[in-house]
C-alpha cells in the first residue's frame, strides 16, 4: 500500500468511524444528558489543544526553525488559520440566527446547545415551515438549511484531516514507523467520538429516526479525508508549504476548541467540571504523544 493510500484509510477510520461510534453513544443518549456532553466535550477539546501546542506547532517551527522570521510566519499562519474558521462561523451565524427563534438579543454569544453548534435547529426550523407548506420554495430552503448544516460540520472536520496528512507528507515509504503521525490519528480518532455525539444527539432530539442518525453522523466524517488529501498534498511541495498547512490547521482547531467547544461545553454545565474535563484531555493527549 503507498503512503498516500494509507493516509486514507487511516484518516477514514480517524473521521467516519471515529465520528460514526460517538453518533452510536448519541443516539442512546437521553435528551438530560447535557452534564455528560458538556464534560466530554471540553476533554476533547482539551485533546485536540494538547496536539495543536506540543506537536503541530513544533513541527511548522521545525520545518525552518534556525530562522526567527520563520518563526513569526508560523504564528501569522496560525491566525490566519484561525481568522478564516472564525469569519466562516460568523457568516454562518449572521445568517441562521435570525431564522432561528429561541436566538435573540439575550442569547450568548456562542452556541450553547449541540443543535446550535451544527446548526441543526436552523435546519429543524425549515423542516417544520415545509411540512406546514409542502412548496417548491420551501422545499429549496429546508435543502438550503441542510447544506448550510453540513458546511457548519466540515468546518470542524477539514482541519483535522489536513493534519494527518501533512504529518504523513514527509514519512515515505516507512509510513508504519511514524509514530508521532499515527500517534495524532488516534488522538483525532478519540476526539471525534465526542464530536460525533454532537452531531447525533440534536438530529435524535429533533425527530430524526436513531439509524438514520447514526450513518448521517458517520458521512459527516468523510469531510477529514478530503482535507487529509490536502494537507498531504501541501505538505509533500516543501518545508514551507508543509508549515504553513499544518500552521494553518492549527489556527482552525485552536478556534473549535477556544470558539466553540470549551464555551459551550461550560455554558451547558455551569460548573468548574468542564475546566478540569478540559485538564485531562490535554495530559491524556500528552500520554499518547509521548508514551
Amino acid at each position: 500500500m503507498s503512503t498516500f493510500g494509507f493516509v486514507i484509510l487511516i484518516t477514514f477510520i480517524a473521521g467516519v468511524v471515529g465520528t460514526g461510534i460517538g453518533g452510536l453513544v448519541g443516539v442512546f443518549i437521553r435528551r438530560n444528558s447535557e452534564k455528560l456532553v458538556s464534560l466530554l466535550l471540553s476533554f476533547a477539546g482539551g485533546v485536540m489543544l494538547s496536539i495543536v501546542c506540543l506537536d503541530l506547532m513544533l513541527d511548522a517551527i521545525r520545518q525552518n526553525e534556525d530562522s526567527v522570521g520563520h518563526i513569526f510566519l508560523v504564528i501569522a499562519m496560525v491566525f490566519v488559520g484561525y481568522g478564516i474558521i472564525y469569519l466562516l462561523n460568523f457568516l454562518i451565524d449572521k445568517k441562521t440566527n435570525p431564522e432561528v427563534k429561541h436566538i435573540d438579543k439575550e442569547h450568548p454569544k456562542t452556541a450553547d446547545q449541540l443543535s446550535e453548534l451544527i446548526h441543526s435547529d436552523h435546519y429543524e426550523e425549515h423542516k417544520k415551515e415545509y411540512e406546514v407548506n409542502n412548496s417548491k420554495a420551501k422545499k429549496s430552503e429546508l435543502f438550503i438549511a441542510g447544506l448550510v448544516m453540513a458546511f457548519a460540520i466540515a468546518l470542524h472536520n477539514l482541519p483535522e484531516g489536513m493534519v494527518i496528512g501533512a504529518s504523513y507528507a514527509t514519512v515515505g515509504n516507512d509510513f508504519f514507523s511514524a509514530s508521532g503521525a499515527m500517534a495524532i490519528a488516534i488522538v483525532i480518532g478519540l476526539h471525534n467520538i465526542p464530536e460525533g455525539m454532537s452531531v447525533s444527539v440534536p438530529l435524535v432530539s429533533g425527530g430524526m429516526g436513531k439509524v438514520k442518525a447514526a450513518c448521517v453522523t458517520a458521512l459527516s466524517g468523510l469531510p477529514t479525508v478530503l482535507g487529509a488529501m490536502l494537507g498531504y498534498f501541501l505538505g509533500s511541495l516543501s518545508p514551507l508549504a508543509m508549515a504553513i498547512s499544518l500552521s494553518l490547521a492549527s489556527g482552525a482547531m485552536l478556534y473549535v476548541v477556544f470558539g466553540e467547544l470549551l464555551p459551550e461545553s461550560i455554558l451547558m454545565w455551569r460548573s468548574k467540571a468542564p475546566a478540569f474535563a478540559m485538564l485531562v484531555g490535554v495530559l491524556i493527549g500528552v500520554v499518547i504523544l509521548f508514551v
